[in-house]
């Protein structure tokens, strides 16, 4: 498959005439337009402004161990609050060490007592291939759970994310038959041969930005390898991690073998990272965190444990670079979802730094105008599926996605999970402006209902602050002046973060010169947020360790054995 940018992505998914995009009706337009990669959309009529119930039932609240769905032993519950109003969803389990136990016996004895690890490759890549499909069979439901839960808007979740979902699930599937060791040759009369086996019991931990894509990058090379789970949910997005696991025993996955628990950080999640039966940790979150999971990895039974943590990515737009398209790239980077790897710190050659600043300021400040509504033509087209109907124009509302008369596909997704998030947003603002940065767009909260911040923009940003240096994780964007490339790639990499980089230019020379200075994991040249299955995804430094996706995904959940025999008057060597 050939990598996609999410921007392109949502595109295709409303202008193309797959059965799933057949939204719009024949002879209608929504103002797509392609120029350069990004792809615009227009739409004026009235934003619905009250936010709309997602037409989905939470069907799941419990801990999912053993293959059944059970209450926690203590009996409690923690409340999972809607983004948008700050009001209550459900009640979901409140799992905590005594449920990771349960839980990691479970895994235990489904990886030395069960079927799974003994499966036929192939017969586990047949399973994995109807989780996916059946994954696609409710894409629906689940985008709409997902919006619900964590904020983002319907469009990004059931044309983008859930589909991508599926794709890493088939994916990992296609790799399931193809994991084998060598033959290796040796000095004397030996056979050596390596096998890759299964690690065992792996504890995964997982963050709220993108619940369904971090529980794929987990679970998916995990399963495809053999291994047995125990994965814990953000206290913040717990429902669709039930939801898609139920799905996955409907395909066919035995008992035990995927377990979940909901809860806290400090207890459950504490309890898995120092579990003397977990064989191999992987976590995704911020990097303060991440510190304490390898400790307790470490001082427990000092098992592995991939570590996908946080950025501060810079956007280098270098003086030939085409500055208008590189601007409203970082602004679908920043503004589209919060990722670790989006492109907060945009670093502009002396020369670009003028029209960086007006580009940046126009996009930024169309994000602020009246909200229009999503879709408009398509209603008429889907009077059929009244469900599909109700979460089209749920995505409709100011708190999800923003289309504005500009022409620029505009998506406000400055929506906090919490209430710390948003006000942690809100605290780095403000010190941006005591520093003596200028505040050119935003600054404030968006809205009286939910934790939404408005997206900002700063401008005549030092290195020193706390906005150039800290990952912030949320809709705040720095914009710094260098003079030559020298300049920027010690500043650039003047950081303890490693994650990934974006860089903007014409020139092939000075392209390579950067992708090889960059101390990052990632570097999009002239694009941005391509996040193909098959592209490894971690960093540098102090934003981790492993990497998730593609084949060295693999690698994470496999042991390499030495196996050495004695031949008895070989015919060669």
């Amino acid at each position: 498959m050939a990598s996609r940018t999410v921007s392109w992505l949502l595109a295709r998914s409303i202008s193309s005439s797959g059965p799933r995009s057949a939204l719009l009706p024949r002879g209608k337009k929504l103002g797509l337009v392609s120029r350069g990669g990004i792809h615009r959309y227009n739409s004026t009529a009235a934003a619905a402004e009250e936010p709309i119930t997602p037409p989905v039932t939470v069907p799941h609240t419990q801990l999912l161990i053993n293959g059944k769905f059970v209450d926690a032993a203590s009996g409690r519950t923690f409340q999972t609050l809607d983004p948008r109003t700050g009001e209550l969803i459900a009640n979901v389990a409140e799992g905590d060490a005594e449920d990771v136990n349960r839980a990691v016996a479970a895994a235990r004895k489904a990886f030395d007592e069960g079927p799974w690890p003994r499966l036929p490759a192939f017969e586990r890549q047949k399973i994995l291939l109807k989780c996916a499909d059946l994954v696609d069979k409710h894409n629906d439901e689940i985008a709409a759970l997902e919006t619900w839960d964590n904020g983002k808007p319907y469009e990004q979740a059931a044309k983008v994310e859930v589909p991508m979902f599926a794709r890493l699930f088939r994916y990992y599937a296609g790799w399931a038959d193809k994991i084998h060791g060598l033959t290796v040759p040796a000095d004397g009369p030996y056979h050596v041969q390596t096998l890759h086996e299964p690690i065992g019991v792996a504890g995964q931990i997982i963050p709220w930005n993108f619940p369904l894509l971090m529980f794929a990058w987990k679970v998916g090379p995990a399963l495809a390898t053999g291994n047995t789970i125990v994965l814990k949910t953000a206290e913040q997005t717990p429902l669709s991690a039930l939801y898609v696991a139920r799905l996955f025993h409907e395909a066919g996955l035995p008992e035990g073998v995927l377990n979940i628990i909901s809860g806290f950080g400090p207890t459950a999640g504490a309890a898995l990272a120092s579990h003397m039966d977990v064989d191999k940790l992987a976590f995704t979150g911020s990097t303060e965190t991440g510190k304490i999971v390898l400790e307790l990895g470490a001082k427990s039974n000092l098992k592995p444990v991939t570590l996908e943590l946080g950025g501060k990515s810079p956007f280098i737009v270098c003086e030939d670079a085409d500055v208008d398209q590189a601007v409203e790239l970082a602004h679908f980077a920043l503004f589209f979802n919060q990722a670790c790897a989006c492109f907060c710190r945009t670093l502009a050659s002396a020369a670009a730094l003028d029209l960086v600043h007006s580009c940046t300021k126009k996009y930024t400040t169309n994000l602020l105008r009246k909200p229009r509504r999503v879709l408009q033509d398509a209603q008429s087209a889907i009077h059929s599926r009244p469900a599909l109907n109700k979460a089209l124009r749920y995505t409709s509302n100011k708190s999800f996605l923003t289309l504005t008369n500009s022409g620029s596909a505009n998506f406000l997704k400055a929506g906090r999970v919490d209430s710390e998030q948003f006000e942690k947003i809100l605290k780095y603002i403000r010190s941006g402006v005591e520093c003596g940065a200028t505040l050119e767009t935003g600054g404030e909260r968006h809205g009286s209902k939910g934790y939404y911040v408005q997206p900002t923009v700063f401008s005549n940003v030092k290195d020193d602050m706390l906005i150039a240096k800290d990952e912030i994780f949320g809709p705040v964007q720095s914009i710094l002046k260098f003079k030559d490339l020298n300049e920027v790639i010690k500043r650039s990499n003047a950081t303890r973060y490693g994650l990934a980089a974006g860089v903007f230019t014409q020139n092939i020379d000075t392209a390579n010169t950067l992708i090889r200075a960059l101390r990052v994991g990632t570097v999009w040249v002239n694009t941005f947020d391509i996040f193909d299955a098959a592209i490894p995804f971690g960093g540098y430094k102090m934003s981790g360790h492993g990497r998730e996706k593609g084949i060295y995904s693999l690698s994470n959940y496999l042991q390499v054995k030495a196996v050495v025999t004695p031949l008895k008057n070989p015919a060669w060597l």
